[in-house]
């Protein structure tokens, strides 16, 4: 081995602790850079990775049997244009039952279903992934997509009711799929579809294609003009762009983007904040050693070299496992993300794993070249004299002042070692406060989301629920026929209402009821939600104007604004069943039900529409004090006679989504945590071997342990405390500029109140997230200066 090989490895040898401390931070990171970049990268398309991966459908066309043939079908995938085409697959459209919440509802309030009869879920042009279960393998069982618009309380092997058709089939789920283009809301075999298709009605198919050219909606409406004008007239009655699909996953998976891209930068600057300090105060540590090298012979080229290598050797190390740990971490991560958009395995890029190391490491490179590139132009002479007086001039300056004070002498110690080395103590300091900057941003974020997870969950507020169908069976329903030949509620409102009243513990109650409608200026139906009685506790939280206060008033989400054009102020126009009304809109809601576009006004409004429109589901607030379990059986007793029923009410589990987020945001947290505190610990580590010799004479004069370690953690503490100061209002400013954004990512405005999450003394907890931070990175070298023995201490150098 050379002389430059056998320094480079005694140098590591010998600074172990250092070498380990670089090592681990360097892989975190790494890993917190890996993650965050690739996450924002990877959730930027989602949807053209599984798009891809799936060979999805460009276009999914529906046609009338009754006015083209299979073979005539077939034939349109020889269209010029078309690169791949799958079917004829037979199609109807069914509404399906199961759960007590669906039992008395009418027809139109209930989900339809697009219903596709295949054999198989692969194909050349999208081939369905089952992601739980196993595909349709004969007559009584269905597959759901699982962004399918499905009954409540449907899981896998539930039995569903298909309403409207002779003997009332019922289907047993047999898994959960994913259409990437969303052909279709389930499939069933091809001789089930036809049991399932009411008498009477045409057959109706459906083809997906792929085309040479659908880049643009232009290019997808000839590549459609192409396909319509291969049929006979009127044969093709309906298009649906895989570029809409694309629209609305890439708007829910943006959502992730701005606070995953802040954290990626927090790292990627704590990144070299932590990597200058460790590397460069290795390097100026051996400054004496560099001398003694340059006396024996060393060029500074050799010295550059050999502590630069000592350096990169432990950071290679580092940035290695730390690709490993940043891809292993993303595994659920990404996998929670593809799972809840149904987009497919998302996987981190490779690029990402090549770029983040290089630049690391290219950090670590430029942080050690400049201190050994100083050092190696120095003359032999004057690096063989720097010693621990030059070093430690400001620091003793600083201590005789802060001796004056009324402080114990290790504690003003311990607050003037920092003067010791500013540049340390200032880089130091810059890193602890983006520590203490994502802590603060995270909590804030986190909050943030738990407000609006329950903002969003206000379609269920209250402490029970009552709907006017009651549960028979497992996944099954019983369904009263009226007199027109509809469904019948099962229980009268008026009588539910009543019911309500007398129980003891009932607080206040109002009901509800949904129907599509069409708004003008708006080219799909909406869901329109009638409110009867005082339904203020309940609203929804408004980002601008006010809660609708009756008829002809309503309220709308953000995203309804955008399409509609309009205002809050504005008018818009309700249509439903050949008959409309104009409502004024009060107030802008926080609202994501159905895509942001429902639309939340007083139940009169409706029965304009419809004179017979009455609630089918409570939400019930209890008193004070009010037993819930004694409550809903007091209360069900005089419901199920009704043909009612009650159930506790209040959010589920929560989105899926939000939970990946938080779980997410911790995450990074603690990782961007965790490199902070080993910056600290690296430079209490280098600031004790430096004074280690006047921490022998302070135990020779008298010093205990216990007050060496109060020094050494008063030093970093006092670093810490001012940096969380500093910190706090900076994590708060980022956190009120990238919560909105996220809200803007997914269409919808961030209410206030989810936004302004900050409280006095949460700030002032905060606020010592830095001290707790400095601290804890000084404990392990606090407690080993303290063990350290006087002898030993005094011939240190």
């Amino acid at each position: 081995m050379s002389a430059l090989g056998r320094v480079v490895r005694g140098g590591i040898a010998r600074r172990r602790l250092q070498t380990v401390v670089l090592l681990l931070t360097v892989t975190v990171a790494v890993a917190a850079a890996v993650l965050a970049t690739g996450l924002a990268v990877a959730s930027q398309a989602p949807f053209d990775h599984a798009f891809s991966r799936q060979h999805g459908a460009q276009l999914t066309v529906q046609f009338d049997g009754s006015k083209v043939t299979a073979g005539q079908l077939s034939a349109t995938g020889r269209t010029p244009g078309v690169t791949a085409a799958a079917g004829p697959f037979p199609v109807t459209t069914v509404r399906m039952t199961a759960g007590a919440d669906m039992a008395g509802l009418p027809d139109d309030a209930v989900p339809p279903l697009t219903l596709a009869g295949r054999d198989r879920p692969a194909g050349a042009v999208d081939a369905i992934g089952v992601v739980q279960g196993h595909w349709v393998t004969g007559p009584g069982q269905v597959v759901l997509d699982t962004a399918a618009e499905y009954p409540p309380g449907v899981g896998l092997g539930s039995r569903v009711q298909v309403r409207g058709l002779p003997g009332s089939p019922v289907l047993t789920v047999v898994g959960w799929a994913r259409s990437v283009g969303g052909s279709a809301d389930g499939w069933v075999t091809p001789g089930q579809l036809a049991a399932l298709t009411p008498p009477g009605t045409p057959a109706g198919y459906e083809m997906l294609y792929r085309f040479r050219q659908a880049a643009t909606s232009s290019q997808v409406a000839a590549d459609r003009a192409g396909i319509a004008a291969a049929v006979p007239s009127g044969a093709l009655t309906g298009a649906r762009s895989y570029l809409s699909v694309k629209e609305e996953a890439d708007g829910n998976t943006g959502a992730f983007i701005p606070f995953v891209v802040a954290f990626a930068v927090l790292g990627l600057v704590m990144s070299v904040l932590i990597i200058s300090i460790v590397v460069g105060g290795a390097v100026s540590a051996a400054t004496r050693r560099i001398g003694v090298l340059k006396s024996l012979g060393f060029t500074p080229a050799q010295v550059v070299l050999a502590y630069t290598e000592q350096a990169l050797i432990p950071s290679t190390v580092g940035t290695v496992l730390g690709v490993g740990l940043g891809n292993l971490l993303s595994v659920p991560m990404m996998g929670e993300v593809a799972g809840t958009y149904g987009t497919g395995r998302l996987v981190i890029p490779v690029w990402v794993d090549v770029a983040v190391p290089a630049v690391a490491l290219a950090l670590v490179a430029a942080a050690s070249f400049g201190p050994a590139l100083r050092a190696g132009r120095l003359r032999t002479a004057e690096v063989l004299s720097v010693g621990r007086a030059a070093e430690t001039r400001h620091g003793r300056r600083m201590a005789g002042l802060l001796g004056r004070l009324p402080l114990p002498r290790p504690v003003s110690l311990g607050l003037a070692g920092p003067f010791a080395r500013p540049a340390r103590t200032a880089t130091v300091a810059a890193a602890v406060v983006f520590g203490a900057v994502a802590v603060t941003f995270g909590v804030g974020l986190g909050s943030s989301l738990v407000g609006i997870q329950h903002d969003r969950s206000r379609d269920t507020a209250g402490d029970v629920m009552v709907s006017t169908g009651m549960h028979i069976g497992p996944g099954v329903v019983r369904v009263h026929a009226g007199a027109d030949g509809g469904v019948a509620p099962q229980a009268d409102p008026a009588k539910v209402a009543a019911a309500l009243r007398a129980q003891p513990g009932t607080g206040a109650f109002y009901g509800t009821t949904g129907r599509g409608m069409s708004v003008a200026g708006i080219s799909a139906a909406v869901q329109v939600i009638g409110y009867q009685g005082d339904s203020s506790w309940g609203a929804f939280r408004m980002t601008q104007g006010r809660w609708f206060s009756g008829p002809g008033e309503a309220v709308v989400p953000t995203r309804f604004l955008e399409a509609a054009g309009a205002r809050v102020g504005d008018t818009v126009t309700l249509a439903y069943q050949g008959r409309s009304i104009r409502v004024r809109i009060t107030g802008e809601a926080f609202d994501l039900h159905d895509g942001g576009m429902d639309v939340l006004t007083d139940i009169s409004t409706l029965t304009r529409l419809s004179p017979g429109m009455q609630p089918d589901t409570f939400n019930v607030e209890l008193r004070p004090g009010t037993d819930r379990g004694r409550y809903l059986s007091a209360l069900n007793a005089a419901l199920h006679p009704l043909g009612a029923d009650a159930r506790p009410g209040g959010s589920g589990p929560g989105s899926s989504v939000i939970l990946v987020m938080e779980a997410l945001i911790g995450t990074l947290t603690l990782m961007l945590v965790v490199v902070a505190g080993l910056g600290v610990l690296n430079t209490v580590v280098l600031d004790t071997r430096e004074r280690i010799h006047d921490l022998g004479v302070f135990k020779a004069l008298g010093m205990t342990p216990r007050q060496t370690m109060g020094m050494v953690l008063t030093s970093a503490a006092g670093i810490g405390l001012v940096a969380g100061i500093a910190g706090v209002p900076l994590g708060v400013a980022l956190h009120h500029w990238i919560t909105p954004q996220m809200g803007n990512a997914v269409g919808a405005r961030i209410p206030g109140a989810d936004i302004a999450v900050y409280h006095a003394p949460q700030l002032a907890l905060l606020a010592l997230g830095g001290l707790v931070i400095a601290a804890g990175g000084a404990m392990l070298p606090a407690g080993w200066a303290a063990g350290a023995r006087t002898a030993t201490a005094l011939r240190t150098e």
